[in-house]
């Protein structure tokens, strides 16, 4: 028997270890290819390991709201920082001021900390090259331009219900045009949508390959598809955008609050921008001591609109209500 104990506390021990072991549970509404990198980042710079499963921001949102008295994850990385201000409401984030975000302007994250802005990303056309050449068409340059005739069937984007780049479109038709000309814009432009797609990203690809001829996204989806090689163009409407605010925050209530903390200050950190950027992971870096050299993120020649994330968080609800009974019933 005495021969049994030492290989019992071996055992033991190992357990132990495992049970100590720091880790992350996290949801992300960025994009996998994009959150893999990031996630296998912090755990080289942290030693914390991260178990995460992607989601559309709605579909985050909502698995949240379901969880909010057994929460399954520990933080949530990227989406709208609206999404973030919308779940504040419902006490699904806790409030957290990450060390060194006085480096972040106080537009780009929440003044309580239910979350802090990573990067910025206004929306954008993107097209086909050789669809434009085939119908002899110029890209467009302003929203009125998607109404052509020749786009009849040949639009793709995001579905409001599930989007978060679906509201971002609509907040920036609100403060373009005013509500009720954006609804009944977005209900004219139906006509030419092909499909809406569950996630911001779904129809860039369709677009890429030539399914499709134009349709509207964040700019690191766009990005994402022409430093591919596909035969497109990127173009900002002149009357202008609103922005996401990419964020993240930690969940209220996690088991493993200090492991989200942790990756909140190491997320909005300047070794996390730099990795951004290094990477071409497109976001704009909200830190004003990190800058991105890629014209196409030069913010001086986008019209960008700002729209406070609370009002965006306030009138998600209502507004995604509204299209889905005035634009697409």
């Amino acid at each position: 028997m005495k021969m049994k104990i030492p290989a019992l506390l071996a055992s033991l021990c190992l357990f132990a270890g495992a049970v100590s072991a720091a880790q992350l549970n996290a949801y992300s509404i960025m994009p996998e290819k994009y959150a893999s990198k990031v996630f296998a980042q912090f755990t080289k710079d942290t030693g914390i390991k991260v178990k995460f499963l992607r989601f559309s921001s709605g579909e985050a949102l909502a698995r949240l709201a379901a969880e909010k008295k057994n929460p399954q994850v520990d933080v949530m990385l990227g989406g709208p920082a609206d999404v973030y201000a919308a779940g504040a409401e419902q006490g699904i984030f806790e409030a957290y001021v990450p060390a060194g975000s006085k480096a972040i302007p106080s537009e780009f994250k929440d003044k309580k900390g239910y979350w802090t802005g990573v990067g910025v990303i206004p929306l954008c056309f993107l097209t086909n090259t050789k669809f434009l050449a085939k119908n002899k068409m110029q890209a467009p340059t302003k929203w009125a331009d998607l109404l052509d005739p020749r786009y009849k069937n040949n639009l793709q984007m995001a579905d409001a219900r599930t989007s978060g780049t679906a509201t971002e479109r609509i907040y920036s038709l609100v403060k373009v045009m005013g509500e009720k000309e954006a609804f009944k814009f977005q209900k004219q432009m139906n006509a030419n949508v092909q499909m809406y797609t569950k996630s911001g990203a779904g129809g860039a690809m369709p677009i890429a390959t030539g399914q499709c001829g134009s349709g509207i996204f964040y700019i690191v989806d766009a990005l994402d598809i022409q430093q591919q090689g596909y035969p497109v163009t990127i173009t900002y409407p002149s009357d202008g955008v609103t922005f996401g605010v990419e964020a993240t925050g930690v969940v209220k209530g996690a088991k493993n609050s200090a492991e989200a903390k942790k990756f909140v200050d190491w997320a909005t950190s300047k070794e996390f921008a730099d990795f951004i950027v290094k990477n071409k992971i497109n976001y704009i870096p909200t830190r004003t001591d990190v800058k991105t050299s890629n014209p196409i993120l030069d913010t001086k020649k986008i019209k960008m609109i700002h729209a406070d994330s609370k009002w965006k968080g306030e009138h998600r609800k209502a507004y995604v209500d509204r299209w889905i009974n005035e634009v697409i019933k």
